[in-house]
């Protein structure tokens, strides 16, 4: 693949380079799975806004600038480099908002997407139950039709960003005789809504990252179900392929773990004993770079008029797989070290990303549904294998 950019690309470069030198915090945020790193990351979507940085690629009456997706490629890359925080509001710009611009009435495009670019308003997703992980068509909490509300009742868990969002959309069982795929409604439901219980859930570093969420008769207007009322499947399956596909998970966040593995491994290299650990670095810094120019090419097709398909569950176990293994691999470059906890000086602040990277890695060949799920995606819809 030969990839060049223009001297349009390379001038989009240079002005989000220059902006972000300038606005990036000089000492990186709080974790936004606590109260005070929320909302410090918060502001930094506000920062963001104010320099229409909120979402590049969004249509400028949104608060976006219009960018095709290889300058949004290029505002990642130099948005990785730069070190700046990671978007807190990724289920609302990266999941939500796409959708919307796909399925959302013009009402409301209006009342959620500047709000959302803005920074002014947080989302969580609502797909999960106790009963309905991967197999989300098992959905069992409902949303009864009660004049111009819907009234919902029952249960979501690992429902990511919750204990401080604002908002979460989620996927209801609006006709109560229905079943698997069909009578499901994706709705928009504000989280102060008289009627529901957030109880935040532990991630493996010990901080809130995901809630369970209790509805119990929580009245929401029907004008928040985005799409048709019983839309919900065929919705939620296009919000999926954003999360497995090129929104989500830029290449610039795997390229920028892989330099700093060539970097960590460098550092002490004289102190490796197995050689197989140089193999895996190059293998990490082969495939980090191999999925960036995938994306750019998946990208060119969508800008020429394509489609993403069932080969987005490919790109979602390719890139759950390799953050996986670029972790792996430190940690075992690190090796007692890696368990340090995070202190105040650089080299420990280091060491403390790298194991939080190990530990959040962990959950990536689960959630955006998990790879055994989307190795059978790929095995029935993209190489015809009968199902059994």
């Amino acid at each position: 693949m030969n990839l060049t950019y223009n001297a349009s690309h390379n001038q989009f470069r240079e002005e989000i380079r220059d902006w972000l030198s300038a606005h990036v915090p000089a000492r990186p945020l709080p974790s936004f799975d606590l109260a005070e790193g929320f909302a410090a990351h918060r502001e930094w979507e506000k920062t963001l806004a104010a320099g229409n940085w909120g979402m590049v690629t969004w249509p400028e009456a949104y608060g976006g600038r219009g960018c095709d997706l290889i300058q949004w490629l290029i505002f990642e890359e130099e948005y990785y480099r730069a070190g700046a925080p990671l978007r807190v509001n990724q289920n609302g710009i990266f999941l939500l908002g796409p959708t919307l611009m796909e399925y959302g009435s013009e009402a409301q495009k209006a009342r959620f997407l500047t709000a959302m670019a803005a920074g002014e308003e947080m989302w969580a997703q609502g797909w999960s139950e106790p009963n309905a992980g991967s197999d989300m068509a098992a959905i069992r909490c409902r949303a009864d039709r009660d004049g111009d509300d819907f009234v919902i009742n029952g249960q979501k868990i690992w429902s990511t960003r919750a204990v401080f969002a604002d908002w979460v959309f989620g996927l209801f069982r609006t006709d109560p005789d229905s079943e698997r795929h069909h009578g499901l409604s994706k709705i928009l439901v504000p989280l102060n809504a008289d009627g529901i219980t957030v109880r935040p859930i532990p991630q493996l570093n010990g901080l809130p990252g995901f809630a369970e969420i209790f509805f119990d008769d929580v009245r929401v207007s029907a004008d928040n179900v985005l799409g048709g009322v019983g839309q919900g499947w065929q919705i939620a399956m296009a919000t999926a392929g954003f999360e497995r596909g090129l929104m989500l998970r830029s290449p610039a966040r795997f390229q920028q773990a892989a330099k700093r593995l060539v970097e960590l491994y460098r550092s002490r290299r004289a102190d490796v004993l197995d050689l197989s650990i140089e193999d895996a670095v190059v293998r990490c810094y082969m495939d980090a770079e191999a999925y960036a120019l995938s994306t750019y090419q998946t990208a060119s097709k969508l800008i020429a008029g394509g489609e993403i398909g069932p080969e987005a569950s490919c790109n979602k176990i390719f890139w759950s797989e390799m953050d996986l293994k670029i972790h792996e691999t430190a940690m075992n470059l690190l090796g007692s070290a890696a368990e340090i906890v995070p202190g105040s000086d650089a080299e420990l602040k280091e060491l403390g990303q790298w194991l939080d990277g190990f530990l959040f890695a962990q959950s990536g060949p689960i959630y955006a549904g998990a790879n055994e799920v989307q190795r059978n995606i790929i095995a029935e819809r993209m190489l015809g294998m009968p199902r059994r």
